[in-house]
């Protein structure tokens, strides 16, 4: 008998009347030798009555050719089982942390609007554990839009952790803690300016020896964020332009899991988007961005003027534009389109502008959340985002350009 023609007997044990109940209080069950064998697929799927299993088990020690066949089946069974991912879920850790602190709150929490950056950080350092030396010197090519088309700077897995380590200096340094460029020849306070200076003042290319002070850096600023209470409105400075705290927190997130993904391009390693709930406020933050961006293009000539004769008034209703982030993580915003923030701050939920107003949609925008991310990392040409598009042409071209300015190296 085949291994297949044992298993497609199994379902027809019953059907032939082979299958007997045994009380409590009756002995092991004797069956015939035609029986057991007719037994032995449903003996290999574990889907024998406590009985028969007991029966055939025991006749497997008598019987040679039955447990030859036995083995078998068991072995074709393993055939049929559907191999799983070695990668583990990337909501994993988080549920496991969710379940302890359930059982023991911690003596001093993690702010909420900390999470994702705390999470993302550990993927990315689980990451690192996996690649081998010679891996990260592997060539990664950072890419962005730099306002009229993409932009790209070459550099290997270690310079990505140094690029990184550079910019989430400027949180430390906000919070009061050492910045990793003391001594350099920083001349910018701006991301690329500080990724530049490290780069070129260090005696030698980076190596894996980065990971350790950016692992450490990393550390220091949830643990100061949680014992500070959680200030999420101090103001962090990117050169140009600030953001609260909690937003450059989620910013960071955003940046540690665009160049993760980045670095598994580059060492040919699996690695799934963020948590759902985490994903879905680093597309928030970029959903508040894009009115100020926006703005700083359409003074720059980069973008259609406002359609009103008039910008409209501070706290006003003014035309706007739906954006539809489909998946997980995604939602819907409302995306003033005519009045500039007048706060230098980006992201800010309180910034004196035009409020967005669903009575005055004037187009639609679908977009995959994934997709949308990769326009605002820049990797995505906004003229080839696949999106589903309503209403006025201008208007979604210029909020699908201010998504890709969104990004930087």
């Amino acid at each position: 008998m085949t291994g297949a023609e044992g298993l497609e007997k199994a379902g027809s044990c019953e059907k032939a009347g082979t299958r007997a109940a045994l009380a409590p209080d009756e002995g092991p069950l004797v069956l015939e030798h035609r029986v057991l064998k007719a037994l032995l697929g449903a003996w290999a799927l574990a889907a024998c009555s406590a009985g028969e299993t007991a029966a055939v088990e025991a006749h497997l020690g008598d019987c040679g050719p039955c447990a030859d066949e036995a083995r078998r089946l068991r072995e074709a069974v393993g055939l049929l089982q559907r191999p799983e991912s070695l990668d583990l879920d990337p909501g994993l850790r988080t549920r496991v942390l969710e379940h302890c602190l359930e059982r023991r709150p911690p003596r001093i929490p993690v702010p909420d609007w900390a999470d994702p950056y705390d999470a993302e950080a550990a993927r990315l350092d689980a990451l690192l554990q996996d690649i081998g030396d010679g891996e990260w010197h592997a060539p990664v090519r950072l890419r962005w839009f730099d306002g009229t088309g993409q932009a790209s700077r070459r550099t290997t897995v270690a310079g990505v952790i140094a690029h990184l380590l550079s910019v989430d200096g400027l949180v430390a340094v906000a919070l009061g803690l050492d910045d990793p460029l003391a001594g350099t020849s920083a001349e910018s306070a701006t991301p690329r300016g500080r990724t530049e200076a490290y780069w070129r003042d260090a005696h030698f290319p980076p190596t894996r020896s980065v990971r350790v002070p950016w692992r450490e850096q990393s550390h220091n600023l949830v643990r100061t964020v949680s014992f500070t209470g959680g200030n999420g409105k101090l103001p962090v400075e990117y050169g140009g332009f600030e953001l609260p705290l909690h937003d450059a927190m989620l910013d960071r997130a955003f940046e540690c899991w665009v160049h993760a993904e980045d670095i598994a391009v580059a060492v040919d390693y699996p690695y799934e988007p963020p948590a759902p709930r985490h994903l879905n406020r680093m597309i928030d933050l970029a959903a508040r961005m894009l009115p100020t961006v926006l703005a700083a293009r359409r003074r720059a000539g980069l973008a259609s003027p406002a359609r009103t004769r008039h910008l409209v008034p501070a706290g006003e209703p003014g035309r706007s534009l739906r954006l539809e982030i489909e998946g997980s993580g995604g939602g819907e915003w409302l995306i003033a389109l005519d009045s500039p923030p007048l706060s230098a701050s980006l992201g800010r939920g309180d910034s004196h502008g035009a409020v967005a107003s669903a009575e005055h949609v004037v187009a639609h925008v679908a977009l995959d959340g994934a997709e949308f991310c990769r326009l605002a990392a820049g990797h995505v040409p906004p003229e080839e985002a696949a999106a589903g598009q309503l209403g006025d042409r201008e208007a979604i071209r210029d909020v699908l350009f201010a998504a890709a300015s969104l990004s930087r190296m």
